[in-house]
């Protein structure tokens, strides 16, 4: 269960030198040779909320064929480990992911070829609008792999928050890692900050994350210092799936890959005991000093995420797809061209390249690893790719 112990972050954020920061990553992709995709299936929803924007949902079904998603993913994977990358994660979003007819399916096609992988994850946003049965099935249906884990978004317009707590402790005692994923309205700041505790209290993750403008370009104006203190250090992602499978004596029964990423003193905490802490982002000052933060959502929360000039992965080992256009993006807000579309194909890059955009909104797009211009910092295991030139080509490393 979620206490006021473990409401705020042992590990100081604020204490992160941003502007000294050489090199961010998530952590996963750090130290694993891991490719991601972020795959927006549709813009079609069965909820209705007041404050969607206009361009994020449909009430018409505007889904690919089932077939063509499966063809795609197969050639990403071909892409990827021509690259030499033979570790997965493919986050799914919407919309309303649920609603595809054809989910289930392609979650098992894509757990097809565990075996011949190093790695495998899935990560799904949605509104968890189907019922237990149906999640019953999706729990089975990903059981091969080494991680789940799924982002809830609580919309109190059309969802019984008792309801859709049961349903998440449901899927934490599956072995499934769960977020609730809470848009910090300004104007209704307290009373989003009440339904927070609500999760919390039930031992669930709460991600407390800064509402963008209508453009995704920006975070909107109207915090107050206390507010944005509150989502800089409140409710830390931890490891409350682990400890409720700890508190029932089971133990995982999901496949144990190669523990690369390295531990440390940050990810223990003193006083009485609490679930640790997931430190899930590193980033590295220009003295080689590593710095971690749970999750990259919390970036824009100290107004870290412009990355403009710094030598990023994505495109070369990260894709985003979105639809209704169906293009394939090298990242969500990235204003150059894309890499191809769905139907016609697409091609990733053959080697890191330099941000052209001047503010990453999304965490999708933040968590990628990248470089300041200039630095050899390596952005995954055996990365020979160099440095930044002045004029934008890539170096040798020596």
């Amino acid at each position: 269960m979620g206490t006021s112990k473990d409401l705020w972050s042992a590990y100081d954020f604020r204490k992160i030198p941003f502007d000294r920061i050489q090199r961010v990553a998530q952590r996963s992709l750090l130290y694993r040779d891991l490719f991601c995709v972020s795959w927006l299936l549709g813009r079609y929803c069965n909820y209705r909320c007041s404050y969607c924007w206009p361009y994020a949902s449909t009430q018409t079904k505007d889904h690919r064929p089932t077939e063509l998603i499966l063809r795609t993913l197969d050639e990403i994977k071909r892409q990827a480990r021509e690259r030499g990358f033979n570790s997965f994660h493919f986050s799914f979003s919407g919309g309303e992911p649920t609603m595809h007819p054809g989910y289930l399916e392609i979650l098992k096609h894509y757990c097809a070829d565990v075996e011949n992988s190093n790695y495998q994850s899935v990560h799904m946003t949605s509104n968890c609008s189907p019922g237990i049965k149906w999640f019953e099935r999706y729990v089975e249906a990903t059981a091969k792999l080494h991680r789940v884990s799924i982002t809830a978004s609580y919309h109190a317009e059309f969802a019984d928050r008792n309801k859709l707590r049961e349903k998440l402790l449901f899927l934490q005692n599956s072995d499934i890692q769960i977020t609730i994923n809470m848009v910090m309205v300004p104007s209704r700041f307290e009373a989003l900050w009440e339904d927070d505790l609500f999760f919390h209290e039930a031992g669930i993750n709460v991600t407390l994350k800064p509402q963008s403008d209508e453009k995704a370009s920006q975070v909107v104006k109207g915090y107050s210092e206390e507010h944005l203190e509150r989502m800089q250090r409140g409710m830390p992602q931890r490891q409350y799936t682990e400890s409720k499978l700890k508190e029932t004596a089971r133990k995982s029964q999901r496949p144990r890959a190669a523990e690369l990423i390295p531990t440390g003193e940050f990810e223990r905490e003193s006083g009485e005991a609490a679930p640790p802490q997931l430190m899930q982002v590193e980033l590295t000052d220009d003295q080689g000093q590593p710095w971690f933060m749970d999750q990259a959502e919390r970036f824009n929360a100290f107004g870290f995420n412009q990355f403009e000039g710094w030598d990023c992965s994505s495109g070369y080992r990260s894709i985003v797809i979105r639809e209704p256009d169906g293009n394939i993006k090298r990242s969500y807000s990235c204003h150059d061209q894309p890499l191809g579309h769905i139907e016609s194909g697409f091609k990733l890059f053959d080697k890191p390249q330099r941000c052209q955009t001047r503010t990453c909104v999304s965490s999708a797009d933040s968590k990628i690893p990248k470089r300041r211009g200039g630095s050899s910092l390596p952005l995954w295991p055996g990365d020979k790719t160099g440095f930044s030139s002045p004029d934008g080509e890539m170096g040798a490393m020596e």
